[in-house]
């Protein structure tokens, strides 16, 4: 199937969203109310129906009419998440907690129908995994459905592994899986090089499907969309739906690789990490900072990552400058992409990539960090502007083929995009690693927005930045009026 006939499928499937939303769903629930049926119907199209209890198959569903189909389907959901009629673990973590807000039965029998009226011929021959992670790239650029925090763009994270090279053996983790983008692109990337897993022996091949990867995602709509998106494509790791700054991200384990792209913002309620191994990021609420704690502290000696970061990461001070400080002291930080605005779900959202290497000690590890500015007079991407893998093309290049960062590199000067910074450099800016050089001669990027829904998520991504300085500010002053209100 061409990427044509997987955009067509998945157009196909996205316009049966306006049944749902006849029905009264909404635009956050539209996902997971579909994928539902697609995993229903994909099951049986992968042959794999011998996972569900007998009885509760795609054609058991779809041949039903009326009232009778519509109950059946409420009844399959709830039994499919019950341990007494489901004994596979994934079908029940899936279907945990399963429901449908279907209310009319004509609805329910247009979707079956829809979607049995599918291309599913083609959609075999390309992969049905890679169908259904169409259909969670189109959700997520729906400014309106919420999706995007839990989707990073296919370019910025196949860039991300090329540069990575996830190799057979390693266990990888996300401890912010989302729908699963990253372990998915890392799967994808062993497998090519190994003749889908062929020249591997046997016990290597059970690793790569079973222990090769793990990861936590917090909301459980989110879970369940990353576990479909798994066991399609064929995976079978560990991806709990767990709070990662909680016990239970101790419990992750050690890894060798660590992709993520942890949420954004403060942790819900203003709540501290729970975490007893933490001791730099234990006072904030900050949920980017403790994510970047339990990266370093998860990874093996010599084991390397890459994670996607808002600014405030770079040049907040207090914890954040302590946690930049610690950072390179334990790791070796050599390089710090610069991410261009509105490719994320919100625009104005500014990010970076940092790329490191846990030390085989703690001193000293970062003599160096290089920098390149992919911000800096670049398209306003959105709609009209998608991200593309050729945007990243030269930064590849610069990075060169070492996935420790120990290629030979150039230093492009003033004038370029590809500039180093010695840690004695690092240290008279007090660690501030938020480090730009070239002068933006574009307009501002937001003033380039033509899309509504664009122009609205800039909107939205200003008041809730307001909304966390507000946080912050409150939490210095209930810092500072506890340590005045202690006994001398």
């Amino acid at each position: 199937m061409t990427e044509n006939a997987t955009r067509d499928i998945v157009a196909k499937l996205w316009n049966l969203c306006h049944i749902l939303r006849d029905d009264g769903v909404t635009y956050n629930e539209y996902v997971t109310e579909l994928t539902f049926l697609l995993f229903l119907k994909m099951m049986q199209e992968t042959g794999h129906e011998d996972r569900i209890p007998n009885g509760y198959g795609w054609e058991a569903l779809s041949k039903r009419e009326g009232l009778d189909q519509l109950e059946y389907y409420r009844r399959l959901l709830l039994d499919l998440g019950d341990t007494k009629k489901t004994q596979d673990p994934t079908i029940l973590a899936i279907f945990a907690d399963a429901g449908t807000k279907l209310r009319k039965p004509a609805n329910l029998k247009s979707l079956t129908m829809a979607i049995d009226k599918l291309d599913w011929f083609s959609a075999r021959e390309e992969g049905l995994g890679n169908l259904y992670e169409g259909l969670l790239e189109k959700n997520a650029a729906e400014k309106k459905s919420g999706a995007g925090q839990y989707f990073t763009p296919r370019p910025l994270i196949d860039c991300i592994v090329r540069l990575t090279k996830p190799q057979p053996g390693e266990v990888i983790q996300d401890p912010a899986a989302g729908t699963a983008g990253f372990i998915v692109a890392a799967d994808h990337d062993i497998k090519v090089r190994t003749d889908d897993l062929f020249e591997l022996t046997e016990n290597q091949a059970f690793f790569q499907r079973h222990l090769a990867y793990r990861g936590a995602e917090l909301v459980p709509d989110a879970h369940r969309l990353c576990l479909m998106n798994l066991m399609l494509h064929g995976i079978e790791s560990s991806i709990v739906c767990a709070d990662t700054l909680s016990p239970d991200g101790e419990a992750l384990g050690k890894a060798d690789l660590i992709l993520t792209n942890p949420p954004f913002g403060t942790k819900k309620g203003g709540g501290r990490p729970n975490r007893s191994d933490f001791s730099i990021t234990n006072d904030t609420s900050n949920k980017q900072l403790a994510f970047v704690e339990h990266i370093v502290r998860a990874l093996k000696p010599g084991g390397r990552a890459a994670v996607v970061v808002p600014d405030n990461v770079l040049f907040e001070d207090n914890t954040g400058r302590r946690l930049r400080t610690w950072l390179m002291e334990l790791c070796d930080l050599h390089t710090v992409l610069r991410l261009p605005t509105g490719i994320f779900y919100a625009q104005g959202v500014k990010t970076n990539v940092l790329f490191f290497t846990r030390g085989k000690t703690d001193r000293a590890n970062t003599q160096a960090v290089w920098v390149y500015d992919l911000r800096a007079n670049m398209p306003a991407f959105g709609k009209t502007r998608p991200l593309t893998v050729a945007d990243f093309a030269e930064f590849e290049a610069a990075f060169g083929v070492d996935p420790y960062g120990k290629a030979g590199r150039t230093d492009q000067g003033e004038t370029g995009r590809f500039r180093c910074f010695t840690r004695e450099q690092i240290m008279e800016r007090n660690d501030n690693l938020d480090i730009a050089w070239l002068r933006d001669e574009s307009e501002d990027i937001e003033e380039r927005l033509s899309d509504p829904d664009d122009i609205a998520a800039a909107i939205i991504v200003h008041l809730r930045a307001a909304l966390e300085e507000i946080e912050g500010l409150t939490e210095e002053i209930e810092a500072e009026t506890s340590s005045q209100e202690e006994p001398a």
